[in-house]
């Protein structure tokens, strides 16, 4: 989530509901035992191509299961009432779909436009630089004119060392990140000829971003390793296969059925990594039995789901709790500092021992990175921002060590950098990506001549004219 101006704290809903099967209930037979159960018509996700549906598809029936995760999205009907009671009765958890924001009014925003010798060489770079449609072996083509070194964020979380003796040779080749969000402009230089897979989850909308927010947590997972545009490297896995599912509508807000059904799209395209700037804020204990399920069975099957902890605090004053859904234990909860290693004020806490915790940190203040055009580049505050570093560097992690699920989410806390902060706040503490030492090569001086003292050397070198000096 990106920093906003502060709005009441009320928990709204779509009138829709959430329904949490029992494991393996995915299955044809289970599906029917349910529907007979309930007096629904549900249908499986699997009866769809590339389990892809639309919200007029949801319509056309009671309900549809996510069979990726065994959650059904269930429509709002007075008719269905008694066969929502019926579910609840038998121990199926029920629970009402929630509205989600990607905070959308910037109140600490900076734009950064482009130098003009940078506009002077743009055509020229383009008519230079290669296009691969191929995603298979999709790698990227280095721009004549590079950027400017790169943001503080990329170097304060190590994927630009800072030091010569270390560097980082990852770029997230062959690992699937999928960013659900308001969409992508795919119309920005920076990823010209970059694959991307596309879904929208939004009815009435296609994935292209027309707000910004996508692009810009896209910009920072995943964008180039340089661009003759933009002042700084701002991308992270630039070579990683990028999944854009738009579950925010252009307004910024979407609902819980779409996020899960963007789970569930991500783990049937074998994403390793899911990255989730979005959320509502949380008024009391608990968190979503539903959710927490989906992202437990998306860790069973490899997918590490990143959320926003959210910006709804005023420090130091008043902390509030992680939001909705980052606040379930098997989502990596993400808070956000600024480049002196402090908290951000907008960060929200790890407000209850058992649950809720911010798990790590990244950086979430000046973050520079693509947005839509035509602005192309902005600078934004908020966990929206620090989330997609953690999102990139996991892609990083995983194609390093080839880890997935839990074992990857564990990689990336065990070599967190370790801040004097407070565990409430940063968890884990500052995400860093994975370098190698340089191998040193010795400096080649020549062999030493060995000389006989027996025998007169004679000089190489003109005699100072005034003879020889007396001793």
């Amino acid at each position: 989530m990106s920093k906003n101006v502060k709005k009441e704290e009320k928990t709204e809903y779509t009138g829709k509901f959430l329904v949490l099967l029992p494991e393996g209930s995915q299955s044809a037979n289970s599906i029917s035992s349910v529907n007979e159960l309930s007096g629904l018509n549900l249908k499986s996700s699997l009866d769809f191509e590339n389990e892809y549906f639309t919200m007029k598809d949801l319509e056309a029936t009671d309900g549809i299961i996510l069979d990726k995760l065994g959650i059904a999205i269930v429509n709002e009907n007075p008719k269905l009432s008694n066969s929502i009671s019926t579910l609840s009765e038998n121990q199926i958890i029920v629970e009402r779909e929630r509205v989600v924001h990607a905070i959308s009014m910037l109140d600490d925003t900076s734009q950064r436009y482009v130098e003009g010798y940078r506009d002077a060489v743009n055509q020229f770079t383009e008519m230079l630089v290669g296009k691969n449609s191929d995603e298979q072996d999709y790698m990227p083509m280095e721009a004549d004119v590079e950027s400017v070194g790169s943001t503080w964020g990329l170097k304060a979380t190590n994927v630009t060392p800072t030091t010569i003796l270390t560097q980082n040779p990852y770029n997230g080749a062959g690992i699937k990140v999928a960013i659900l969000d308001t969409g992508f402009d795919f119309n920005h230089p920076d990823f010209a000829g970059r694959p991307i897979i596309q879904q929208s989850f939004i009815s009435g909308q296609a994935t292209q971003d027309g707000h910004g927010h996508g692009t810009h947590c896209t910009g920072t997972a995943c964008g180039p390793l340089s661009s003759p545009n933009a002042s700084e490297r701002y991308g992270i896995a630039y070579a990683s296969h990028i999944y854009i599912g738009k579950v925010l509508a252009n307004s910024g807000s979407g609902a819980d059925g779409g996020i899960l059904a963007g789970i569930n799209w991500a783990i049937a395209n074998g994403c390793a990594v899911v990255s989730m700037s979005l959320g509502a804020p949380t008024n009391n204990s608990g968190f979503s039995a539903v959710f927490e399920t989906a992202a437990a069975r998306a860790l069973s099957l490899g997918t590490l789901i990143i959320a926003a902890a959210g910006n709804d605090s005023t420090r130091p004053g008043v902390i509030k709790p992680v939001s909705h859904p980052a606040n379930c234990p098997s989502i990596m909860a993400v808070g956000a500092v600024d480049v002196n290693m402090n908290v951000a004020s907008f960060s929200n806490g790890g407000q209850y021992l058992a649950y809720g915790a911010v798990d790590i940190a990244g950086p979430g203040v000046g973050v520079y990175s693509s947005t839509k055009l035509p602005t192309k580049y902005a600078s934004w505050n908020g966990t929206s921002m620090a989330t997609p570093h953690v999102a990139g560097i996991a892609a990083l992690w995983a194609q390093a060590s080839g880890l997935r699920g839990m074992n990857l989410w564990n990689k990336l806390l065990s070599t967190a950098k370790t801040l004097p902060l407070p565990r409430r706040d940063v968890g884990a503490g500052l995400v860093q990506a994975p370098t190698k030492r340089r191998s040193l090569v010795p400096f080649p001086f020549p062999k030493p001549i060995l000389i006989d003292p027996n025998i007169p050397v004679k000089p190489n070198f003109p005699i100072d004219p005034i003879g020889p000096i007396e001793r």
